[in-house]
Parts: C-alpha cells; structure tokens; sequence
C-alpha cells in the first residue's frame, strides 16, 4: 500500500507514541463496552421506566441505528476536513450525552440520549483505527497498534456484562452511561496531545456527497424501523408499507447516486473488491451473532433463569475467558491456517454457536454457555481479520471512510440482530417480557421466540459467511495497489 508523503516524524514504536494509543484505544473501548454493558441492564431499566417490549428493544436498537446510518456520512468528512479534528469533536458529544443520563426519567428521554451516543459513536468510532493507521509509517508496527487497540475493545466487549452486573448490585443503572463521561475525557487528552494535528496532503480532496450520505442514512435507518413497524402495527396497517417503500427507494437511489456521482459518497468499484467485500460479509455475519446473542442471553439468564444482575453476569464468564484467553493465539492461528482459511473457518464458529442456542437453549445453562464460547472464538479471530482486509483492500486516502464501512457493517447487523430478536419476541410473547414472573406459557413462548430467532440470525449469517468465502476465492492478490 503505498504511503502518503508526510513531513511530520512518526513514531517508531509503539512505545513514542503511548499517549496517542492510550486514547485512541478509550475511543474504541466505549464503542466495544457501550452496548455490552447495557444489555445487562435491560430488565432493571424495564421496570424502572415502565419500558415496553419495543421500547426496552429502542434502548439498544437506536444506538446502532444512528451509528451505523450516519458512520458513513462521518467517515467521508473526516477523510475530508479532518479525522482528529471531528473525533475531538465527536467526544465533547460522547461526554455530555452521558451526563444527559442523569435526567433521564422515561423511556423516550433515555431513547433520546442513547441517538446522541450514536451520533457521537459515529463521529469517533471509525477515526480511532483511521488514525491508528495512520500515526505510524512501518506496516509492521500499524499492524501491532491496531491489534492492541482491539485486544483493549474485546476486553471491553468480554468484561461489559460483568461490569454491568457488579454495578448494578450497588448503584443505579445511569452509572453504566454517565461511566462513559470519563472515558471520553481521557480519549480526548490523549488524543490531542498523542496525535499530530491532520495534514492537508493526507486529506481526500474531493468534496463530501452529502445527497448520498442523506440517501444511505434514510436507508438504514428504514430497513431497522420496519420490522418493529410491522409487529406494532400490523400488516394492515399503511406505516410500515410506507416505510419499507421509503427504504428501498432509498437504497436504490444511494446506489444509483454512487454509480453516477462525480464524487460518490462510496466508489463501489472500492468496495466490490474481494479483500473488501469479503470482509465487510464477515463483518456483517460476526455482527448479527454478537448483537443476537447478547440481547437473548442477558434476558434468558434474569428473566428466564430468574439470576439477579451480578450472577446473570457471572453467567458471561464463558465468553469472558474466550474472548481474552484466545487473544494471545490470534497472530498464531493466522499464520499457521493462513487468513482465508482462518477467516471462513472463524465465522462458522459464530454461526454453529448461534445454531447451538437455538437448538438447545432451553436444555440448560450448559448449553447457553456452550453457545456463547462457540461465538466469542469466531469473533475475537474473525474480527481481526475481516478488518485487516478491508483496509489492506483500499487506497491509504480512504483509511476513514474504510474504517466506516467496517464499522457500520458492524453496527448494521447489530442493529438488524437486535431488531429481529425483539421483533419475534414482541411477536411471540405475550406479556410485559419485563416483569419477569413469568408463567409456563410465558416461558415456553421465550423459548419459542429465542429459538426461532436464534436460527433466523444462524441462517443470515451462515449465508454471509459462504458468499464472503466464495468471494474471497476469486482474488489472487495479497493486498491490492493503492490509488
């Protein structure tokens, strides 16, 4: 991949540039611990703020919608004006949504308050492997970098609902958000003082296609609205139809805008690159396994199972141990399977982990716990490796808006997961699933729901991960030029 010229001095190890990482990996631990830690927290934020099914749903489910609508959008304008100077940005929004918390008192305000964290997640999340990328010259140490930022996100990932659950036995749920305040703070000193301002030769000089970054975000943001609009409303009703027809002429038109722009938003020429397109599936596999599983799990292990918070995470341990046990075998693994083997063979994990709760979800914790390590190994592998390609496969000037496809991949699924596993269960249970007590009928209708979801999600996502295998297959070439 070829450099861009620069006339800055990059560090050289890891080590001169110690500031910068440490707040480069605080930007992607709140993106990795935000959801993780929350979703322990449902039932307790159910009772607490009279939450519906749907809206208990909402309180996950808007965040990554507007991450992943707007990811994009942001993406190409830091590639254009400026990826620390819109992360900095970005985190001042971060800090102050998280102590909007504090005066949250109904399910909308908190809804509210979670969009913004998504706007700010948007605006931060994908700047924080840009930069990563970056910040150095030596492909050896980027990649080094790049790896202990995400070891510091999977930690994240892997302790949240542990967290979450010791939190909750002695304060308030509204620490787990107002926590994110300080995270961004230190985020935000060390990158303003880690990481050198941007350089004008290192922006992209071709203006931002807001009309596709208009188009892509209504797209989105409409196709995770319908399923919800369809179980609310019914299907007789016109507003989901409207929507639907809203999205889909939506996405058509983003795709003809990126066909025909003189400036797309995204050149899809980029993204139909094996290296790129492979990954982004993988991405999009690992992400609706990631988002199902954890809204099923934390509900079945307090709502089902009837464990307080502090055992429901105890509960998580599984995942825990995998996802921080496998991590110092990655680079290991990879070298001895190769990337594509290791790749395809990572996401099937994740897809046989989703079949297995499915299947045997109600045949005992054992079971749950089986699932869970099954899906954590496919992740903590995968997700080195599926973003890896994505940014070997683009032109060095597109770090940002690369890293926004990884991550809005991510954040699609998590939002489509989420927003089939509410949907089904809106549509099965009957009942507030929130007010735990459940009777048989209840309990056999959770098990209905979760197993015709989780086989859902398996289906998807077993899907995904043949056609990125299949696509990965047809490139020959290691790491293509860049442009």
């Amino acid at each position: 991949m070829a450099l861009t010229t620069e006339t800055r001095r990059t560090p050289a190890t890891l080590r001169d540039a110690w500031i910068a990482l440490v707040g480069l990996s605080a930007v992607f631990l709140f993106e990795m611990l935000d959801n993780s830690v929350l979703n322990v927290a449902l039932p307790t934020i159910g009772r607490d703020l009279h939450a519906s099914t749907t809206g208990l749903q909402w309180v996950t489910g808007v965040y990554s919608v507007v991450f992943g609508g707007l990811m994009l959008l942001f993406g190409a304008v830091a590639d254009r004006i400026g990826r620390r100077r819109v992360m900095l940005v970005g985190l001042v929004l971060l800090a102050a949504a998280s102590l909007a918390t504090l005066l949250v008192s109904t399910p909308g305000e908190l809804i509210a308050v979670r969009a913004a964290m998504g706007v700010a997640a948007a605006m931060t999340t994908p700047g924080s492997i840009a930069l990563t990328f970056r910040l150095f010259d030596d492909d050896g140490v980027r990649v080094r970098a790049i790896s202990l930022i995400s070891m510091v996100g999977i930690v994240g990932l892997a302790v949240g609902p542990l967290v979450g659950g010791l939190v909750l036995a002695v304060a308030p749920w509204q620490v787990l958000l107002v926590a994110n305040a300080p995270v961004a703070a230190l985020a935000f000193a060390g990158i303003l003082i880690g990481v050198p301002k941007d350089d004008v030769a290192g922006l992209h000089p071709d203006p931002v296609d807001a009309v596709g970054g208009i188009l892509g975000t209504v797209a989105i943001v409409g196709a995770l609205l319908v399923p919800t609009l369809f179980v609310g409303a019914g299907a007789a009703a016109w507003q989901p139809w409207a929507v639907l027809a809203l999205a889909l002429a939506a996405a058509a038109l983003f795709v003809w805008r990126a066909r025909t722009a003189r400036h797309p938003l995204i050149d899809l020429r980029l993204v139909a690159r094996p290296l790129v397109a492979s990954g982004l599936a993988y991405k999009l596999a690992t992400g609706l396994a990631l988002a199902g599983m954890g809204y099923l799990v934390s509900l079945q292990l307090q709502l089902d199972y009837g464990w307080p918070p502090a055992l429901a995470a105890l509960g998580m341990l599984p995942q825990v141990a995998v996802l921080i046990g496998l991590s110092p075998f990655v680079e290991r693994i990879v070298k001895r399977l190769g990337f594509d083997r290791t790749a395809w063979l990572s996401a099937a994990s994740v897809v046989l982990g989703l079949a297995v709760y499915g299947l045997l979800n109600g045949a005992g914790y054992v079971w749950v716990a089986v699932s869970l390590m099954l899906v954590a190994a496919g992740i903590r592998v995968n997700g080195v490796i599926a973003g890896n390609n994505v940014l070997r496969g683009l032109p060095e000037n597109r770090t940002s808006i690369g890293a926004a496809l990884v991550d809005t991949a991510q954040e699609v699924a998590a939002g489509a997961g989420i927003a089939v596993t509410g949907t089904i269960l809106a549509a099965v249970f009957s009942g507030s699933i929130a007010a735990g007590g459940w009777d048989r009928q209840q309990a056999d209708e959770f098990h209905l729901a979760v197993t015709v979801a989780a086989l859902a999600l398996a289906a998807a996502a077993g899907a995904l991960v043949l056609w990125a295998f299949l696509r990965g297959r047809r490139s020959g070439e290691a790491a293509p030029a860049a442009e």
